[in-house]
């Protein structure tokens, strides 16, 4: 049996907002996992959030460059040990200079970049991770820094003609899409990239809730929270953030008509300070 410890304890508690009991049984249950826990929680209604797992305390910023043609670009996460380092203007004229780099030579060397910079700033930095879109076909490749640079948005909008990447309408509609990203935080486009892993879960949860239930009354309620989760996990089954009555999907759906075109939202990447890198 694992140890149960007061700080597992708290982690479990920040992540679910649930009450410090239920967190130590869903922790003794699951034999420490941390995962394993949350699980437990949400399908017994403990947990009215369960947000991401292990997130760092590493400061840093995330920094974009798009090449001036608009058909690539590059966001990048890097990583200081104090905050006041990360509002340091040499820090950030460092960071943009590797974005820029990266964004025009993906395979560029920046060890000598980062230790000279490591020298002149006197904290560790490193060049945590970084993602480079380019475009395939018509379409632009835009980037978004939210304030304070914590967060940033890299994404690919297609288009079916060439001439509708520069209008003003189709422009609008990609600074759009890198707000929804960065506000909503969807983790795929569409609901056809969901894996198969997180809809087994999504279903099992949502049926042990129901449990009591007849089994065809739980076929109705599963079908229900299934489409509230398509609602958020995926972009374009997400409420506009401009306009909660209408879904970006039907946004980008006006728009391309307006536009007399088909425009599709391709992929995007969202970087988090801090946020925990897949294994």
């Amino acid at each position: 049996m694992a140890e149960i410890t007061a700080a597992a304890v708290g982690k479990l508690r920040a992540m679910t907002n649930a009450g410090l009991m239920d967190c130590k049984k869903a922790l003794t249950e699951a034999n420490g996992d941390l995962d394993g826990a949350v699980d437990i929680l949400r399908k017994k209604g403990a947990a009215s959030a369960a947000k991401k797992a292990g997130r760092d305390a590493n400061e840093g910023l995330i920094v974009q460059h798009i090449l001036p043609d608009g058909k690539s670009g590059v966001l990048v996460e890097i990583n200081c040990e104090t905050d006041f380092v990360a509002r340091n203007e040499s820090f950030a004229a460092f960071c943009a200079e590797v974005a820029k780099k990266l964004a025009e030579n993906p395979s560029v060397d920046l060890e000598a970049d980062r230790v000279a910079a490591v020298a002149k700033i006197g904290e560790n930095i490193k060049i945590t991770r970084h993602q480079r879109l380019e475009v395939s076909g018509n379409g632009v490749v835009a980037a978004y820094i939210h304030t304070g640079a914590k967060v940033g948005v890299l994404v690919e909008v297609g288009a079916g003609q060439a001439g509708s990447v520069e209008q003003e309408a189709f422009k609008q509609l990609v600074r759009d899409i890198t707000l929804q990203i960065a506000a909503a935080q969807p983790h795929c486009v569409t609901r056809l990239e969901v894996s198969p892993d997180v809809l087994a879960k999504e279903k099992e949860i949502a049926a042990e809730q129901f449990k009591d239930k007849p089994p065809q009354a739980i076929a109705k309620i599963v079908e229900g929270k299934m489409e509230k989760f398509y609602q958020t996990y995926c972009l374009v089954d997400q409420g506009f953030v401009k306009n909660g009555e209408i879904s970006v999907k039907d946004h980008i759906a006006a728009v391309g008509k307006a536009l007399n075109d088909t425009i599709e939202v391709r992929r995007f990447v969202r970087f988090q300070v801090g946020e925990a890198l897949p294994a």
